[in-house]
């Protein structure tokens, strides 16, 4: 039985099935529809804090302490949807030439005077 090493797969080796990759970040996609379903539970927590200040108008601080949690729940809840996670922070790859040295070598340097 022979072991091959990770380096001398070949794309023949594999079997069709996609590669997992543990770091990747999630897709525009799947990070859109995560940002609208927490819109969306916010704002459906709206409607019912005001529904149920109206159920309890006889007890007042609990019927204002229900308004004043549903005035800024839109704001928040566009923040929050407007929000991406945070880039990974990666180091740069930058193009590092060689430094090339001067020549040491002696050059036929050219004088002219002119005669007068």
């Amino acid at each position: 039985m022979k072991v091959r090493h990770e380096r001398e797969r070949t794309n023949t080796d594999r079997d069709g099935t996609p590669v997992l990759i543990t770091e990747a970040a999630p897709s525009y996609d799947e990070e859109h529809a995560a940002r609208k379903r927490k819109y969306m539970i916010m704002m459906g927590m709206r409607f019912p804090c005001l529904i149920l200040a109206g159920f309890f108008y006889q007890t007042w601080w609990l019927a204002l302490a229900l308004v004043v949690l549903s005035v800024p729940l839109p704001w928040i809840a566009v923040l929050v949807a407007n929000d991406r996670p945070p880039r990974k922070a990666e180091p740069v790859n930058r193009y590092q030439r060689e430094r090339t040295a001067i020549e040491d070598g002696s050059h036929r340097v050219v004088d002219s005077q002119a005669d007068e």
